[in-house]
């Protein structure tokens, strides 16, 4: 890229005299910025003293730019050697903060000399410049104005940017130019442009895409220009979530060639953008997501550009989709069965690069949704159909997908029912501080204690892990006393039908009665115990039959001399709760002797006395053919 007319900028940075501590670079305090150009001739000084100037329009300028200067920089400097009708003259002025514009104004003539301008940004405003480094400077500067480097119409000046005392000097240039040193290269692109409806017609738009490489923790951008300026940038993985990270080449071939990373830069030209560019250049005229005024919006540039970026990037993208989709097949695989049947077919492009299972989980919550809506929809078209010709076929098919749905809510439920028996087996376990969970635990694991039916909805309890019947109570009371005091109270007290849906306060409804003992506990069966589980359930029993107890709407529990009763006492069998079972309450062991039953007719009450392993063990064994149907990890 040849020079424009062997045209120069220099730029040069001046730091604090004050030495750092640290032996850290000193602060940024100045720019000094040297040109050759023509310089400040009277023309160009009586636009830079009027409030908006369109002297250079034709190139972009808006006449605003100088005024900005001073927003991040006390003062304004301008030195400057022009050659007028009367030979060449020097003119020096300082930028006036007040109602005038040129202050402090000097006009000389000088002998022939070159024409030129200096102009001094003095003392950094906000106490400090934010870079230090040299290299840094100059590649902030290069990547905010690359399009003026790259504009082959217009072509661009040799600028160089150095210390005060013009040493470690840096070409910025050679950022773009130098093949072997480039920071920055072009990437070349089959197709760069893409048109956009506007409410006055068509609009074109034109793509060039940089790599950036070294990018120091920086995102891939969207940079919309206008008139060769930067205006607006944009993470480019806000529309393709692939680019959140840095890329990484290879070295190729030759000694200067070595691995390094990249970013991506999409610059977007175009006569629309010039012509809507706000004044201060700090934005455009058009609204960022959707604008009805003007037809187009940014949002809709950028996601063009950024689907241009993406085919260009080819198979850097591609691998990148193949990962994310096979982290979210992991995490269906691992955490979330019951959307084995999504994945198939979701749209994850959407989704973050990298992302956790809580956004993993809220994109297949959002198109499980959107399914179930759809279905509705075509669910409610068919009903309203007026002809039967293509009913069966239409029949089918939603039929086919309402199962579909179906079978990932079953899922869904074996799966946490999978968890549910995992946090209970650990409730048994023995703790790091050598004692057991307290029957509190293990009880709220199953119902929550202090609640009852009208507090705990169906889907809060997990009273399947001892009988499947209990999921359709009507009526459960959880550590309440049943008559409002603080006296007796089960544990957990239900009645219901022993078929699998819910019953009503009927005479013929068993009423089922649970006592839980804290894991290892034995002391209830010392013979001065008041806690004796299994006369505790006797007298509930007795009470209820009594007419001591009402629900929790205050009705009457309804019982009738034939009105069966079941009662459980849950706790660990141990050597001396079984020789307690066997000789001292008439008990009869089950097979495996992790359970103990007792008819006492004279009540109507079944008693079973379990062991917290056999619950787990029952529970598991009852479920086991489900974990291993739908492919979820059965208990060890």
């Amino acid at each position: 890229m040849a020079a424009a007319s062997n045209g120069k900028v220099d730029i040069m940075v001046e730091r604090s005299k004050q030495t750092e501590l640290d032996g850290a670079i000193p602060d940024v305090e100045s720019f000094v910025i040297a040109d050759n150009g023509i310089g400040f001739t009277d023309e160009h000084r009586d636009s830079f003293d009027t409030l908006y100037t369109d002297l250079k329009l034709p190139q972009g300028g808006k006449g605003f730019g100088r005024f900005t200067c001073l927003k991040y920089f006390s003062d304004l400097l301008v030195e400057s050697t022009f050659l007028s009708a009367e030979g060449h003259v020097r003119r020096t002025f300082r930028m006036g903060k007040d109602t005038e514009i040129i202050i402090n104004e000097s006009v000389e003539p000088v002998a022939e000399a070159e024409t030129g301008s200096k102009v001094t940004l003095s003392r950094v405003k906000d106490s400090r410049f934010h870079e230090k480094q040299l290299a840094t400077i100059a590649r902030s500067v290069v990547e905010r104005l690359l399009p003026y480097f790259i504009d082959e119409e217009h072509g661009c000046p040799k600028v160089t940017i150095a210390e005060a005392d013009g040493s470690d000097r840096i070409v910025l240039n050679d950022f773009v130019d130098n093949e072997l040193a480039a920071l920055i290269r072009e990437i070349p692109l089959t197709s760069s442009t893409f048109t956009l409806e506007t409410v006055k017609g068509d609009s074109a738009f034109t793509v060039r895409l940089f790599k950036i490489y070294s990018p120091r923790n920086q995102r891939s951008k969207i940079s919309l220009v206008a008139d060769r300026r930067e205006v607006t940038d944009t993470s480019i993985h806000n529309y393709i979530p692939e680019f959140v990270d840095e890329f990484y080449e290879q070295a190729g071939a030759g000694d200067e060639a070595r691995d390094r990373n990249f970013i991506v830069k999409a610059y977007v030209f175009g006569p629309y953008l010039d012509a809507n560019v706000s004044l201060e250049r700090g934005g455009f005229e058009f609204q960022k997501d959707s604008d009805m005024i003007h037809g187009i919006s940014q949002a809709d540039i950028e996601k063009r550009a950024a689907e241009i970026a993406r085919d260009a990037l080819g198979e850097a993208i591609t691998a990148r989709q193949e990962k994310k989709r096979k982290h979210v097949e992991e995490y269906v695989e691992n955490e979330a069965p019951w959307h084995r049947t999504i994945v198939e077919d979701i749209d994850l492009s959407s989704m973050p690069y990298n992302a956790t299972p809580e956004e993993i989980e809220t994109v297949f919550q959002k198109e499980k949704y959107s399914q179930e809506v759809a279905i509705r929809k075509e669910v409610a078209q068919i009903l309203a159909g007026t002809g039967t010709e293509n009913l069966a076929e239409g029949v089918a098919g939603i039929l086919e997908r309402i199962s579909k749905t179906s079978r990932n809510d079953l899922v869904h439920y074996i799966a946490m029912r999978r968890s549910v028996l995992d946090i209970f087996q650990r409730g048994l376990e023995l703790q790091d501080d050598g004692t057991y969970s307290s029957e509190g635990t293990v009880h709220d694991i199953i119902f929550p204690r202090r609640g009852d039916s009208q507090k705990t909805s169906f889907e809060e309890h997990n009273l399947w892990i001892v009988d499947e019947r209990l999921n359709f109570t009507n009526f459960v009371n959880s550590d309440i006393p049943l008559e409002g005091g603080t006296t007796d109270r089960p544990d957990l007290l239900v009645f219901d039908k022993r078929v699998v849906f819910r019953g009503d306060n009927e005479t013929s409804n068993p009423i089922t009665i649970f006592e839980f003992k804290k894991p290892q506990r034995d002391d209830f069966v010392n013979p001065s115990s008041k806690e004796d589980p299994v006369d505790q359930i006797i007298r509930y029993v007795n009470k209820i039959r009594d007419g001591k107890y009402r629900t929790p709407k205050g009705r009457d529990i309804m019982v009738a001399e034939n009105t069966p009763f079941y009662g459980y006492v849950v706790c660990d069998i141990t050597a001396k709760v079984e020789a307690w079972l066997e000789r001292e309450k008439n008990f009869t062991p089950m097979p495996d002797r992790r359970g103990w039953y007792n008819w006492f007719g004279n009540i109507k009450l079944y008693l079973e006395v379990l062991s917290w392993d056999k619950i787990l063990k029952d529970a598991a064994m009852r479920n086991k053919v489900f974990f291993h149907t739908l492919g979820i990890e059965s208990l060890d």
